[in-house]
């Protein structure tokens, strides 16, 4: 029905910019080989995206809420297209790491502009179909993506995993002109720029500095006025975002961080990305440079944990609805942190199936503690301030992933390198290759331990109200001003 065609248009691009988070993990060898690229470029490959991603989330929510949704998602439809192509067509990895960053750009003012989007097209029963729809395609997007990158990889090479994107992005385009209403610009004054430009110099030098870390030491000149410039422009932010609270509209209140529930909840959400997803990256790559799987059985292979995610949310929505939140977000953290302590049981003689109870395990965390995490957030803060907070949770959440694969990469370049006989000719990757993994999966499982325990200890026995609830995809008749950010 054409009342349905502004959600197509709204999924296809949520679609595209959650696949290419992790569909690049399984062509990360071809592409290594083709380009002759090193082990830092293929960390910056991935980590570019949801890097910018993290960057500009709240900078690009606060333009939308002044230059239109709409008009943000058009553009970011286009950059996202362009980038994908460049990607494609990328000569080697310098080319393909600057079109990451522009997709990040692009899939950033995509991201900012869905729900909003969704919110202003659907209204009563319609609009909490629509968010289970779109809550749904998320879940799908993160499932696929591995199988879809290796499937793509092996039939038609790692650059139709930015091809198939063009042909999408149009769509979407054509489809937003013909069918999706632009709403009316609600927010007024100046957009906070000393806090957006900080903070993305924050994360970007920051990131930098972990990543360069693997290959040049902790020692280097360029690591640590890297990680020095990061920590210097997190203080230049906190100071202009004080300011702005007192004299203009802050990016981020920090007032919000006061409240133990949305600290903890925002906490959580950084460190459950890092737990369970970024040493994702580096599982592939033992997968196919040291078990020789293509890239669709690599794909495959990961492909439990984000399945068992999928059907333990669309059960949890309805099983713990009644509970109080931090019990599902708590548990299914410990669950994911637990999980993925098991993956460490990997060692030299392993085949892939070793990684299997781990992933399924932190798969079920995952899918219990992800639905409420939102709802839960929003409830906690004043109902003005709820597309901020939205924001701010999604920005720790990207940013998570970003700094987890930066500080992982480091550990396992260090573990390897170490565990690496210097002996003549190729040295068996059988045993450093493990013993880096083996490393990772501790320190991600820690970090999802903690998670788990900071959500039990900090967030507040209240179950969320309709209208926060409407953030994770269930019906509400009031206006959801929850999501614009």
């Amino acid at each position: 029905m054409r009342k349905w065609i502004p959600l197509a248009a709204i999924c296809l691009g949520a679609f595209m910019l959650l696949v290419d988070v992790s569909i690049v993990n399984v062509a990360l060898p071809k592409m290594s080989t083709d380009l002759n690229s090193s082990f830092t470029s293929l960390q910056w490959v991935v980590d570019i995206y949801a890097l910018t991603l993290a960057a500009l989330l709240m900078a690009l929510g606060s333009l939308g809420d002044r230059l239109g949704h709409r008009r943000l998602y058009l553009g970011g439809l286009v950059v996202f297209g362009l980038a994908s192509l460049t990607c494609a067509l990328a000569p080697d990895a310098a080319t393909l790491i600057a079109s990451r960053a522009a997709q990040g750009i692009g899939g950033a003012a995509m991201m900012t502009s869905t729900t909003a989007l969704l919110n202003g097209a659907y209204q009563g029963r319609d609009r909490g179909t629509a968010f289970g729809v779109w809550g749904a395609v998320n879940g799908a997007a993160s499932a696929v993506g591995p199988v879809l990158g290796g499937l793509l990889t092996d039939q038609f090479g790692w650059r139709s995993i930015f091809m198939v994107n063009v042909p999408v992005a149009v769509l979407a385009v054509a489809m937003t002109l013909g069918y999706l209403k632009g709403g009316a610009n609600a927010a007024r004054g100046r957009l906070d720029l000393p806090g957006a430009a900080s903070f993305t110099l924050f994360a970007g030098a920051l990131t930098y500095g972990l990543i360069e870390s693997g290959d040049k030491g902790w020692g280097s000149t360029t690591v640590l006025g890297s990680i020095g410039v990061g920590l210097l422009a997190l203080v230049v932010f906190v100071l202009a975002e004080l300011r702005a609270g007192r004299t203009g509209q802050p990016l981020l209140d920090l007032g919000l961080l006061r409240n133990r529930t949305f600290l903890g909840l925002t906490l959580a959400g950084l460190l459950l990305t890092a737990a369970a997803f970024a040493q994702l990256t580096y599982t592939g790559l033992w997968l196919q440079q040291v078990l020789d799987l293509s890239p669709l059985d690599a794909g495959l292979a990961v492909c439990p944990l984000a399945l068992a995610a999928f059907v333990v949310a669309l059960i949890s929505a309805k099983a713990f609805h009644r509970m109080a939140p931090q019990l599902p977000i708590g548990i299914g953290l410990l669950l994911i942190g637990t999980g993925t302590l098991l993956l460490a049981l990997v060692s030299a003689g392993s085949s892939w199936t070793v990684l299997l109870p781990g992933l399924l395990l932190t798969g079920v965390g995952v899918g219990m503690s992800t639905p409420l995490m939102m709802s839960t957030a929003l409830a906690a803060v004043p109902r003005e301030r709820a597309g901020m907070a939205s924001g701010a949770l999604n920005t720790a959440r990207q940013l998570g992933y970003a700094l987890g694969i930066a500080v992982l990469g480091t550990i396992f370049q260090d573990r390897v390198r170490a565990l690496t006989p210097h002996l003549a000719g190729k040295p068996d990757l059988h045993v450093p290759f493990a013993g880096g993994l083996d490393r990772i999966f501790l320190v991600a499982g820690c970090a999802g331990l903690v998670a788990g325990l900071l959500v039990l200890a900090l967030v507040r026995r209240t179950p969320p109200p309709a209208w926060a609830a409407a953030a994770d995809g269930a019906p509400a008749d009031r206006p959801v001003q929850a999501v614009k950010a």
